[in-house]
Order: C-alpha cells, then structure tokens, then sequence
C-alpha cells in the first residue's frame, strides 16, 4: 500500500463536476481578473471568519508583506515572531525592510512560547506575528493582551489554520490582521496560488487594496489621503469594467504591488469553502483516533491546548529516532513530511542578525525530532489502519 501525505486528487474527485462547472463560467465569461467570482468570495469568506473585510491577494507570503506594510511597519522596526514555521514568515518581516525577533517555541504545541515574548520587547518593535502552527491556534489572550500593553499590532499567519477557532472565535479575526495561503496542500487549497487578507480595521482595509493593485485608483487615492492626513472627494469611476478598462488606474498614489487572486481560483474556492468546516472536522477525527491508537508508541504526540479547535493541516509528531522511523516508513509505502529541519533563526540568510546555536533550545530541539504522517479527511479506514499498526510495530 502506497500513502501519500497529501491526497489532492481524491479531494478533486468529491467536487469535480461543481468545480468544472465553476471554472467554465469563468473561462465562458472572460472575466479573468478582479472578476464577480473574487468579490463574492471575499464577501463570503469575511462573512466566514468574523471579519468587515477580506481581501484576496496572489499568495500567501504577498499576503503577509501587503499587511505589514498597511500596518506601517518598515525599515527599523521589529516584529516579534517564531522560528519554528515556515520561511515566509520570516521572509515577509525582512521584505519590508524590517528585522525579525524570533521568539522560542513550547515543545508540545509548537507555537510560541507567549511568556518568552515580553523580554524581547524594544523601543523598535512593532508588531507581534504569531503563527497557528500545523493548525492550532497560538494563545491570542496573552499575545493580545501584550501588545495592547506596548501598542503594538497583532498580525496572524494563518497561513496553515483556514477555520481553526480559539475561544469560538475563527483565527485571522482576533489580532489587527489576518493572513491566509491557499496553496493547494492547505485545508482550503485552490488550484495553485492564492491568499486572503483579513480585517476589521476600515483603514488598513484600503490601504490593503491599494497595495494590492499598484497604489493605484481610488483605493490609491484613499489610502494616500489616510497616510499622510488629507482630508478631501475622491474621484470614482462608476461605469467601468475593472476586467478590462478603469481609467482611474493609471492614476498611481503608492508603491505597491500587482498581487491579485485569480477569478478561476476564487471560483475554485468558492466550491470548496462550504466544506471546509466538514474536512476539518474530519481531520480532528482522524487525529482524536491517532491520539488514542499510537500513544503507546514511543512517539510524541501534538498537544492541543483547551477552549481551542485546531484543524490539524498537519499532524506532526516526535521521534528521538526520526530518521530511522522515517526511512521504515517510507519503505512501507507510508510518506510523511519533516516540518521545519531549520528553525529561522539559524538559516544561513539570517546569519547576520547573530543568533548562534543553542539560543533558541526547543526550536532546534524540535528540528530534530518532529516529523508529519498523513491526515487529510479523505483517508480511508484501510489506509489509516495501515498506518497505525505500522507505526506501532516500528516504534514500540
């Protein structure tokens, strides 16, 4: 038996014909940017995570610099994240022109370590970037409360967390900023690259749609005007097709980017969003059922704190045999995936900030030992049996 560690195909399979159907409209309507499908996907995606607005961006790392900067955070500042995730993260701080503080990590949920954060405060830091790691979301009360305390902003990645709740409130609608990926390996994946900026705050919304389509428009102008004070109309255009002509456009008042989701994927995702919440429970099935049938292994188990939901993108676990544990599986048709073999902060990149060995102990701790065996929602009882009892003999 072959397993893979993700199954997109046989995701694809459960909504192919509601999916072709979506998609042909799309290619039938020739409205393959900024089209109706990414406006009412934002609408219901908002609507889905608790927020006034969602905007879609190309990526998810497009996503998280597009908020950092909205946030007026730049050249000097500091924002305060973790080591234990995945590049982007990190990547999006040192693309504004910022410098990351990395924060270590609590060994059972992976997420950071919230008493650690507090220390590494300065007069520079601006931000706090938490991440839901794997799924499960960081504790936002204290991080919250922190950053109320020092004025800072929140900015969520939740990246790899797509409906996960803390305290019945959905993730990416608890800090000032919420940033989403919808990678295809994602809980909510589309059909290549996409993300989702969510958000409360009326000002940062515009100046989010500003950066997101090259500062310009009347977003443009509005986002200008709350930058720099200005109090004044702003033109509009009211009879245009932004899918092929606004002549506003042309009109530039920032610096930003061209990062747009593409109608074909807000179509795509459209289709698959009323089912997130029915996959993810499925994944927390299948993890409940993982719990009780490995924890007389010699694995570690992921640890889910209380009053939260995680919907475990991954379900990662710990070995003090990784390697050899790994390599057993795989020749038994079982693939699994090492998350993350660096921590950020002894990346070779980030060579210069002069972290060293040994400053962040569970980060690099975990980097040894943590690994993730499959848990999409489409896995059959065979299949998970078959991964059980396998992980059972080899990690007795």
């Amino acid at each position: 038996m072959n397993i893979s560690l993700v199954d997109l195909k046989t995701q694809y399979k459960s909504i192919e014909k509601e999916a072709e159907r979506k998609v042909n409209d799309v290619l039938s309507s020739a409205s393959y940017i900024m089209g109706k499908d990414v406006t009412e996907f934002e609408k219901e995606f908002a609507e889905y995570i608790g927020v006034k607005h969602a905007i879609s961006v190309g990526n998810g790392t497009d996503a998280l610099v597009v908020a950092l900067m909205a946030c007026g955070i730049g050249k000097g500042d500091e924002v305060i994240t973790t080591p234990f995730t995945f590049f982007s993260t990190a990547e999006s701080i040192s693309a504004v022109g910022a410098t990351p503080v990395f924060v270590d990590v609590e060994v059972d949920t992976y997420n950071i370590d919230v008493t650690k954060i507090e220390e590494k405060i300065t007069k520079e830091t601006k931000a706090i970037m938490p991440v839901h790691i794997f799924g499960q979301p960081a504790k936002m009360d204290e991080i919250n409360k922190i950053a109320k305390k020092y004025n800072l902003k929140v900015i969520e990645d939740v990246a790899q967390a797509v409906g996960s709740e803390y305290k019945d409130k959905k993730c990416g609608a608890i800090g000032d900023v919420g940033c989403f990926s919808f990678f295809p390996t994602k809980n909510l994946g589309c059909a290549g690259d996409g993300g989702m900026i969510t958000t409360s705050n009326d000002d940062i919304a515009t100046i989010v749609r500003a950066l997101r389509t090259h500062g310009s428009g009347e977003n443009g102008q509005r986002a200008y005007n709350l930058l720099n004070n200005i109090s004044e109309d702003v033109k509009t255009s009211e009879d245009h097709d932004d899918t092929v002509y606004n002549p506003l456009k042309y009109y530039n008042y920032l610096i930003g980017f061209n990062t747009r989701l593409d109608t074909v994927q807000a179509a795509l995702l459209r289709v698959k969003l009323p089912y997130i919440d029915e996959w993810n429970e499925k994944r927390r099935v299948n993890a409940k059922m993982y719990n009780e049938k490995l924890k007389s292994s010699s694995l570690t188990l992921p640890v889910v704190i209380g009053e939260v939901k995680s919907v475990y993108n991954m379900y990662v676990v710990q070995s003090e045999n990784r390697e050899e544990v790994v390599n057993q599986l795989k020749e038994r048709g079982i693939s699994t995936g090492i998350y993350y073999p660096v921590p950020m902060h002894l990346q070779k990149v980030y060579k210069d900030l002069g972290y060293k060995e040994g400053d962040l102990p569970v980060s690099e701790y975990l980097s040894h030992r943590t690994f993730a065996i499959p848990i999409y929602p489409e896995l059959t009882q065979e299949q998970k049996d078959y991964i059980v009892n396998n992980i059972v003999s080899i990690c007795r």
